[in-house]
């Protein structure tokens, strides 16, 4: 395709409006945005069509005949909205993307056996509710069919991100990767609010003190990597510390197995001093 193709969205989630504006901006037609009929999903769909002017189809009465069709859909439904629009088109001109991390191009499979060519185009971004964030410098990890592969590399450039390959055997674990980054992440900070409470800190008082020691730990992660922005007692091998770190940690057990855990991968992972004392209280505590 020389000219920028027109799009069709399937689903109106948090990615969905992120990814059809990128587009938008970027140049790409978006014609529709198909949804289920069932609760707010065709609302969301009408909302989120008004804001690109496109038009807003219920998968039931959609009719696929753009030349490009992204389904931003969660991993369990991409399979069954595939099927149940491999009827309602001409695929064989067609490609079709979906964006699980997880999962593969296969999940496509209903389509390209109606000749689409098909990829799965992941984005390792998060997106919540209420946040729209830039693409821009967004890795964006691509497999599939050869043709659908350097048409979606093109589009992911378009926006600005930084397309990369990646195996269909080595999804799941890219997609453990980024697991890590991002929603447990916020879970240890959850955890650490826990924490801040039995130092005597409100939650909502804690959310606000940590946040420049995160921002400056995670500006000397980027600076520094990972060994040169740890700090604290286990760099120092302050096993009294650490102790009791323990002790008190007791009035919070699942906190308490966090904090055995990360410090367990940090012994492992990272600069530390004391390494065999350390391990030895980490286990026996």
């Amino acid at each position: 395709m020389a000219a920028k193709p027109h799009i069709t969205i399937v689903g109106a989630g948090n990615l969905a409006a992120a990814l059809a504006a990128a587009l938008l901006r970027a140049g790409y037609p978006i014609d529709a945005v198909v949804a289920r009929s069932a609760g707010g999903s065709l609302r969301r769909a009408k909302l989120l069509a008004r804001n690109l002017g496109a038009t807003a189809v219920a998968a039931s009465h959609a009719q696929i005949d753009s030349d490009l069709v992204w389904f931003c859909v969660p991993d369990g439904q991409i399979s069954r909205a595939a099927r149940s629009l491999a009827g309602k088109g001409a695929w064989k001109r067609t490609i079709a993307l979906h964006s699980s991390g997880a999962l593969t191009s296969d999940e496509l499979s209903a389509l390209r056996q109606r000749g689409a060519r098909v990829a799965s185009v992941h984005p390792l971004m998060t997106f919540v509710r209420g946040s729209r964030p830039s693409l821009a410098g967004v890795p964006f990890a691509i497999e599939g069919d050869d043709s659908a592969v350097r048409l979606a590399r093109r589009i992911v450039k378009d926006v600005r991100g930084q397309p990369f390959p990646i195996k269909k055997r080595d999804k799941a674990a890219y997609h453990a990767w980024g697991t890590f980054a991002s929603p447990l992440l916020i879970a240890l900070l959850a955890t650490t609010e826990r924490v801040a409470v039995t130092a005597g800190v409100h939650r909502r008082t804690a959310k606000q003190r940590m946040l420049p020691i995160i921002a400056q730990t995670v500006a000397n992660y980027a600076a520094r990597g990972a060994a040169g922005a740890f700090s604290g007692p286990i760099v120092r091998g302050d096993a009294d510390t650490v102790t009791k770190h323990l002790r008190v940690l007791q009035q919070t057990p699942l906190a308490r197995e966090v904090y055995i855990a990360l410090a367990k991968a940090a012994l492992e992972y990272l600069p530390a001093g004391q390494r065999a004392t350390l391990k030895k209280i980490l286990t026996h505590g």
